[in-house]
């Protein structure tokens, strides 16, 4: 049986997990955009790079406060000097940081590791998919218990006050779970106001939910060449210009029910104009239909069915977030510090994406974050702990045979 406790069977390396983690990033590309925002400009002590250290710390070991952070860091005075820190951050020079050094620094930074670690998170395609760009877009509420940044919903009764919320509106590419286009917005902002601002390559694929159904923007796809599939809202109003096939299920089967030729109206410089879409009704395993509509008329109707299942991977990852980072408990009031603090929960994301592509290893997201948070000052290597953890235990014949005879005595 394997022993953890024997030290002779551990791997110790010279380095605590954190830093092991954090050499992951090129620090000369976040030199550069320093120099390019100037955000060390006014700071003597808590330079831009210790900000960004600071906040993975308590980010990763998942701290409620930039007090927390603080005084974590001061007792682990003897490591900080794996990261340039000749001492830890006073908590009213954090958060003066927080306040008042600019997030584009972090939204910059997390864009170019994006690009960095592109080959490192590539991934094989994804089966019975015929389209090599595909995309996935949606976005994810975040509640804040402030009005910084307004919320979403009405107004409570009687004294209540309507808590602050931002919206995190995220376009990732499906084959590689990497995502391509992000940003923060108040979540009173319609989803579809982020529509024109995707950058969409001829050829490729985007899939989203119905909250974004936009005719307009729908038409400029189409000239353009860029596909798309997403869900027919229910009150949507349209045009069935031909029933171009229709199938008859038995109970308990799923598959396409019917593929119809639709036009939907919509104006454009003031003049209406018509939309020509194709509409697929798909009943799933649990016996759900569902209407979709895509300006593609070469797929398979199922194809387009699969297509939109897709989506379910951004639902995931904004889950994989929530789930494994502090995001109910925010480091500063400002909405300066509050988006600081989600770009760099982006950046600790990608950090153990990077770590689980490397590792090779099949274990799920939330025992990674698990194991680093709980490992984050041990001086273990990063690869081991992935690697031989959860070690299996093998009962022996002499054990199965111990196990029959109480079974029997007993039953």
């Amino acid at each position: 049986m394997y022993n953890m406790s024997k030290d002779s069977e551990k791997k110790l390396v010279g380095q605590p997990i954190f830093k092991q983690l954090v050499d992951f990033l090129p620090k000369n590309k976040f030199d550069l955009l320093v120099q390019k925002h100037g955000s060390d400009k006014y700071y003597k002590t808590f330079s831009s790079w210790k900000h960004l250290v600071s906040l993975l710390f308590g980010i990763l070991s998942r701290c409620d406060s930039m007090g927390e952070i603080c005084d974590g860091m001061l007792a682990l005075q003897g490591k900080l000097s794996y990261f340039g820190f000749e001492n830890s951050p006073a908590k009213s020079t954090a958060g003066d940081g927080l306040r008042g050094r600019s997030n584009e620094l972090f939204k910059d930074y997390y864009f170019d590791l994006l690009n960095h670690f592109s080959s490192t998170l590539s991934v094989s395609r994804i089966k019975d998919v015929s389209f090599e760009k595909l995309y996935i877009f949606d976005s994810t509420t975040i509640r804040l218990f402030s009005d910084i940044m307004k919320g979403v919903g009405r107004n409570p009764l009687g004294d209540g006050k309507k808590k602050g919320g931002l919206k995190v509106h995220m376009m990732i590419d499906a084959h590689s779970d990497s995502a391509k286009f992000v940003t923060i917005s108040e979540a009173k902002m319609h989803d579809k106001n982020f529509l024109n601002h995707l950058i969409l390559s001829v050829g490729s694929m985007i899939v989203f939910d119905k909250a974004y159904n936009h005719y307009l923007q729908f038409a400029q796809w189409t000239q353009g060449q860029i596909n798309f599939v997403c869900r027919l809202k229910s009150n949507a109003i349209y045009q069935v210009e031909e029933l171009i096939c229709e199938h008859s299920l038995k109970d308990g089967e799923s598959g396409v029910i019917k593929v119809e030729h639709i036009h939907m109206s919509y104006n454009e410089n003031k003049q209406a104009k018509k939309l020509c879409l194709r509409k697929v009704t798909y009943r799933d395993e649990k016996e759900r239909v569902f209407e979709f509509i895509t300006n593609n008329f070469t797929i398979s109707a199922q194809e387009v069915a699969l297509l939109y299942k897709k989506r379910w991977n951004i639902e995931l990852l904004f889950k994989k977030l929530k789930q494994n980072f502090q995001l109910h408990y925010f480091y500063s009031e400002t909405e300066n510090g509050i988006k600081t603090q989600v770009w760099c929960t982006l950046i600790a994301h990608l950090l153990l994406q990077v770590l689980k592509a490397l590792s090779k290893t099949k274990k799920a997201f939330s025992t990674i974050a698990a194991l680093v948070r709980i490992h984050l000052i041990s001086h273990l290597e990063i690869y081991w702990i992935l690697n031989n953890c959860r070690r299996t235990y093998v009962k022996t014949k002499k054990e199965i045979i111990k196990f029959d005879a109480i079974q029997q005595a007993f039953f």
